[in-house]
């Protein structure tokens, strides 16, 4: 009789092999099932023999046979063995393989030791060969945990040369411009906060904003604002382009101007990344708007302010606004606005929109638009697909709809007389079968405008007819490159498949070699498919292709679905085209590598500071009368429609579903292995890296979305840049540990942190008033990086002795 005592009755510990047994019996078959379609479509032996071995285990046990113990030690040595040959000692990599087994090892020991099948003394050995593989096992965990808390530390690069900032407005005293200054290269040359007295950093004010989303915007707040500050006033924009100026030193408001923006114009986000700053040629400073604040707002308009009193321009536009949507055509609100701060070069505003990404072809333009600073009026239009034409269209007709727009953040170069256009790519993204040889041509490209004609000077491409979303979110950073005989005027220009290209600012031409390479073919347009692809020399912050071992998981179980899920998904690496048949793993995301956080440039160092993400996408095309039957639609938010992982590419035929992150829907988890987002120093001069590591805490991560509340580096998604001062300290935050952190440029280690009441997806900013240095962060949080969503204004600084 099966659990039967010598006695006749049931031993408690018998009762306890039995459940036991039966449990590792149901392990067993899910994991031998599940092993043998993977070894079906090609992947690993493991799971299959595991689970065989598993189920034979559980039936011994459940008989109370103490064979049934040993079986399982021989599963779990095995199982660690397998573990370290397929991925060393990553600590993360080795969670799913190890942890899981490793907790039942700790129920199999205590009953197993108890069975009446052992003979004398077999409980004893039983016991010591299971202490010597738990030995090993925390062993392996533990050589982990000791690399993991080193970071790995290249050797600083000399000064660069020269790194005179060609922008009229600097950073020092100020913050005058979202990156710093035109160049944005988020670098303060600020030292009072430094790497020796930063642990004394704290909060020296709060300002709440007030803008915060009602119930019906409540899932679409992601405010990535930030500020700036010129003289004796910090100005800021909120979510809904509410304009605010702050004493810097206190955090008093000084005025507020609100634009009244609807709530039916909030496209996918309703975020304002900043404010521009200008002052008027020769004007008397005592007049009304001889400085001004600029701003673009989610409805398209371009609304200028006095600086000083927040008073509307009434000499810019109409009445202190233009309206940036003459001749762009029907657009429904929400699918043509602003997010991203103006740009200024030699008086005129250059100004970019935010076209929603998947909705239809026929889209508003991605027309780039130069007004006059003072007066408001339209200098130049460039379409790109009209482009003798550099004024309103003509009665009647529109800018060309549907190509690609500039949704992010303009660089400018004074002197030069070029504007830097980061441009995406034409309306839908998954598809090109009707997109034009100009929309081929400047799709995913940096275009260099002249400002005064709105004329191309140069552009460089980074992705030839782009079907993954690659599009340019990241500000080109300006920067004196350091070459034979001097410097070279350069920009160093981060893109989203992570690749960094470094340009002559002047020409376009590539300072480091940039080749093309194959990629791969096919896809549901394989004649439209590009042979190659053009990749940089320099620098990339993309890791290698995914491989089934890169997949991850709490347990073998989850991460066995997710092994399942990469080997019937079509992937054949970087550039894999989407497919309609199977589900494509894009790798990297839409997220980046780079995104609009963009990089920091350190240039007493000679130090680029990239933070990045690390995370693929499940994409697959549905066809149009799927799509047309699931009933997707446009987003529309006077009707409830907001959106999500389905896009509709009306006017294409296939609509497209994304899954950011790859991730397994059961559980809520990437099927990557961590991490998902990281921080890295490079040199300058030779594009090698000085240090890489996470970014992030696991706090606010888990499954079925429960916090961890994990205090480990995890290195998680980030929204958001970093800046960089010449006290040797780099601070960000963006992960979705809603922490800023001050990291040691040179070493890479954390050496100040502080918790944000909400997330912290925006980039900081610092300046000094009367000789107190501050550091400022928007705590908005986001609603796509799931953190919580404020309105707080944080400004740090040192206490006084």
């Amino acid at each position: 009789m099966i659990g039967a005592s010598k006695a006749g009755g049931w031993s408690g510990f018998h009762w306890s092999a039995f459940i036991l047994g039966a449990a590792m019996i149901m392990l067993g078959l899910v994991l031998a099932v599940g092993g043998g379609w993977l070894i079906f479509l090609g992947g690993s032996l493991y799971y299959f023999c595991a689970g065989t071995a598993l189920v034979g285990a559980g039936y011994l046990l459940m008989r109370g046979r103490a064979e049934g113990a040993w079986l399982y030690l021989v599963i779990f040595a095995s199982t660690l063995l397998w573990a370290w040959w397929e991925v060393g000692f990553n600590g993360w990599a080795l969670v799913p393989r190890v942890v899981g087994p490793l907790l039942l090892l700790l129920v199999v020991i205590p009953i197993g030791m108890r069975l009446r099948s052992f003979r004398h003394g077999q409980a004893t050995a039983f016991g010591a060969v299971a202490a010597c593989i738990l030995l090993a096992a925390g062993c392996g965990f533990a050589i982990e945990h000791i690399r993991g808390t080193a970071v790995a530390a290249g050797i600083v690069s000399p000064p660069a040369e020269s790194m005179a900032d060609p922008s009229p407005l600097q950073t020092g005293t100020d913050w005058p411009a979202y990156g710093g200054s035109y160049s944005a290269r988020r670098y303060s040359p600020l030292t009072q906060i430094n790497r020796e007295n930063v642990l004394r950093l704290t909060r020296a004010w709060t300002f709440h904003t007030g803008d915060l989303p009602n119930q019906r915007t409540r899932n679409t707040y992601g405010a990535e604002t930030t500020p700036l500050k010129v003289g004796d006033m910090l100005y800021l924009c909120t979510p809904k382009n509410i304009l605010i100026a702050l004493d810097p030193t206190t955090g008093k408001e000084r005025w507020r101007f609100d634009p009244k923006v609807p709530d039916d114009n909030i496209p996918f986000t309703a975020a304002c990344r900043g404010v521009a700053y200008y002052a008027v040629p020769n004007a008397d400073p005592a007049q009304l708007c001889a400085t001004r604040i600029i701003e673009g707002t989610l409805d398209a308009r371009v609304i200028a302010v006095d600086a000083k009193t927040g008073a509307p321009c009434d000499q810019f536009g109409s009445a202190g606004q233009v309206d940036t949507t003459i001749g762009i055509g029907e657009h429904d609100p929400g699918m043509f606005s602003i997010t991203s701060s103006p740009t200024i070069v030699r008086d005129v505003i250059v100004i970019g929109h935010q076209v929603l990404d998947g909705q239809k072809r026929d889209a508003p333009s991605g027309v780039i638009q130069g007004y006059d600073a003072d007066t408001g009026k339209l200098r130049w239009a460039w379409d790109m697909g009209n482009p003798d034409v550099s004024t309103l269209p003509a009665a009647g007709e529109t800018y060309t709809r549907g190509t690609p727009n500039m949704w992010t953040t303009a660089s400018g170069d004074e002197q030069l007389g070029l504007v830097y256009l980061p441009l995406g790519v034409s309306a839908v993204d998954y598809w090109s079968g009707s997109r034009s040889d100009r929309e081929k041509e400047f799709a995913t490209s940096l275009v260099a405008l002249d400002v005064t004609t709105g004329k191309p000077a140069w552009h460089f491409q980074t992705v030839h007819n782009d079907v993954w979303d690659y599009d340019l979110g990241s500000q080109a950073s300006l920067v004196d490159f350091p070459a034979q005989g001097g410097t070279v005027p350069a920009l160093i220009l981060p893109s989203k498949r992570g690749d960094i290209f470094v340009l002559d600012r002047r020409t376009g031409e590539p300072l480091v070699g940039v080749e093309e390479r194959e990629v791969p073919q096919g896809g549901v347009e394989p004649e439209q498919r590009a042979k190659t692809q053009p990749f940089s020399l320099y620098h990339t912050l993309r890791h290698p292709d995914l491989t089934e071992r890169d997949m991850w998981g709490m347990s073998p179980i989850d991460q066995l679905a997710c092994r399942i899920m990469f080997r019937r998904a079509n992937y054949q690496g970087i550039f894999t085209p989407p497919s309609a048949l199977l589900r494509t793993i894009q790798y990297p995301g839409f997220m980046g590598g780079s995104d609009w956080g963009g990089i920091a440039v350190d240039p007493a160092r000679g130090i680029l500071i990239a933070n990045y993400n690390d995370m693929p996408n499940s994409v697959r095309l549905v066809p149009r009368a799927e799509a047309d039957r699931l009933g997707w639609k446009l987003i529309d938010r006077r009707h409830g429609t907001i959106g999500g992982e389905e896009s509709p590419q009306v006017g294409a035929p296939y609509a497209v579903s994304v899954i950011p992150g790859l991730r397994l829907r059961q559980t809520g988890l990437p099927c990557k292995q961590p991490p998902y987002g990281g921080i890295r120093a490079i040199d300058l001069r030779s594009g090698k890296t000085l240090w890489d590591r996470p970014l992030g805490k696991a706090l606010a991560n888990g499954p079925f979305g429960i916090p961890s509340m994990l205090p480990i580096a995890i290195g998680t998604p980030n929204n958001g840049g970093s800046v960089v001062t010449a006290g040797g300290l780099i601070f960000v935050a963006a992960a979705t540990d809603n922490l800023i952190r001050a990291i040691d440029i040179e070493t890479g280690k954390t050496v100040w942190e502080d918790k944000l009441p909400a997330g912290g997806q925006a980039t900081p900013m610092t300046y000094e008033v009367d000789g107190r240095q501050y550091l400022v962060i928007m705590a908005g949080g986001h609603h796509f990086m799931e953190t919580p969503v404020g309105d707080e204004l944080i400004a740090y600084a040192i206490p006084p002795k």
